[in-house]
């Protein structure tokens, strides 16, 4: 199972949903924002290496931290020297081996998100309750939709209800209120099921991971 986390703008947390959700699902987290990676660096090869033929992808996965990482480079070298076409093999690959992927796709509608949303079994969005947002959110749902990554929810982040984002996208929405626990963990190096058992977002997580379990197993 490969999973896209999806979101048209920057700044919506969608790296955070990513992580946590790979965490919740036991999933592997691959880093695939070639330009402007926001996962926790570790030593080793990572997806830039990858893409530039100077590592397979299970060499790239690290399996030392809470959540097995393949993590990407942050050099504009290593950024210029990859090639995103070849993303979607790595993807494939990386789900064979560990049987489920989540993706943390980068921002906007590039060729670099195309190319895991084109790997992908389905995809979720990560939105705020901001106009912008959901303008943007709503362009990456229609990129997901013409590559035919079926939408499995949309993550309503920074709110404590989703509103009318269910109506609007299509699909369940699940909305993740602010926690000082997300930047305990982060600061941590850990995840908020470490940080915050039985915290109110470690609870939407593990409702999403439900969601997209019951979604992708019934396609």
């Amino acid at each position: 199972m490969i999973l896209a986390v999806i979101g048209g703008k920057g700044g919506v947390g969608k790296s955070t949903v990513a992580f946590e959700l790979a965490a919740a699902l036991d999933a592997v987290c691959v880093d695939a924002d070639l330009g402007m990676a926001d996962l926790p660096a570790r030593r080793g090869p990572d997806l830039h290496d990858v893409l530039a033929g100077r590592a397979t992808p299970i060499e790239a996965v690290d399996e030392s931290g809470p959540v097995d990482l393949l993590p990407c480079g942050r050099t504009l070298a290593g950024a210029r020297g990859c090639e995103p076409t070849a993303l979607s093999e790595v993807l494939e690959r990386v789900a064979a081996e560990y049987d489920r992927a989540v993706v943390d796709c980068p921002a906007g509608l590039g060729r670099d998100s195309g190319a895991a949303l084109a790997a992908a079994d389905a995809c979720l969005v990560v939105t705020t309750r901001e106009r912008a947002a959901l303008s943007d959110a709503l362009r990456a749902r229609e990129l997901a939709r013409t590559l035919d990554a079926g939408l499995v929810a949309v993550v309503v982040n920074f709110a404590s209800d989703p509103g009318d984002v269910r109506e609007r996208f299509g699909a369940p929405a699940v909305a993740l209120p602010e926690s000082v626990a997300i930047a305990r963990a982060a600061r941590h190096g850990l995840t908020l099921g470490e940080i915050a058992p039985d915290g109110a977002v470690t609870a939407r997580i593990d409702e999403l991971a439900t969601l997209v379990q019951r979604s992708v197993s019934s396609v």
